[in-house]
């Protein structure tokens, strides 16, 4: 199996230009003021009607209210939602959309009873818990606490980069990795170098 490619904070055109030509599957957009890879919704917009066809485009919140999430796919034509925060289920699939849930994960969370929560989520992102963040920090976490048998697709993230992407797969075997700040020159600024470099290591942990 081809492990699918996440890129995630993305605020420049040409850094979703250039993830697309280099391979990512999907591209994430991160509508949460608290974070330095916010994007606002308008300049969200344009880069999204530049992004190829088959490249998924993902919006990223974290605990917003209902009237937040709606103000962003009126302007955004989103793919896919992830939220990062803690929504319950209902919340997550009221806004017709399809949507994957982010949990941080740390010793003693139970993932199986987590994801049987979020059954109608399309994967289950999995991230490091670090206390009074949510996402974004370049930490990893063990993987040895994640269960085997989880209902959902698991989407690794958390620290990720070329250095230790492909042993993360050889691992985990997820169905998708996700990257931030493991491919960027600064917040929110790709580094095509290292996108590449993150790429070649995805490809060769799947052969």
């Amino acid at each position: 199996m081809a492990t699918a490619v996440k890129i995630c904070g993305i605020t420049r055109r040409a850094d979703a230009q250039e993830a697309a030509r280099l391979g990512a599957h999907a591209l994430g957009f991160v509508f949460y003021a608290k974070s330095p890879r916010n994007i606002a919704n308008e300049r969200a917009a344009e880069i999204v009607k530049a992004v190829p066809p088959f490249v998924t485009t993902v919006g990223l919140f974290v605990n917003p209210a209902v009237r937040e999430v709606e103000n962003v796919l009126k302007e955004v034509p989103l793919d896919l939602l992830q939220f990062h925060g803690e929504e319950p289920a209902d919340f997550c699939a009221q806004f017709g959309v399809p949507y994957i849930k982010a949990v941080r994960v740390k010793a003693g969370l139970d993932l199986l009873q987590y994801a049987q929560l979020y059954g109608a989520a399309r994967g289950l992102l999995l991230d490091a818990f670090v206390d009074g963040t949510h996402g974004g920090t370049g930490t990893a976490f063990d993987w040895n606490l994640i269960p085997r048998g989880l209902p959902l697709q698991v989407i690794l993230s958390g620290g990720l980069n070329p250095a230790n992407v492909a042993a993360a797969i050889r691992r985990v075997a997820p169905w998708a990795v996700d990257v931030s700040s493991g491919v960027e020159a600064s917040p929110g600024i790709k580094d095509p170098q290292k996108i590449a470099a993150f790429m070649k290591e995805v490809r060769s942990a799947d052969v």
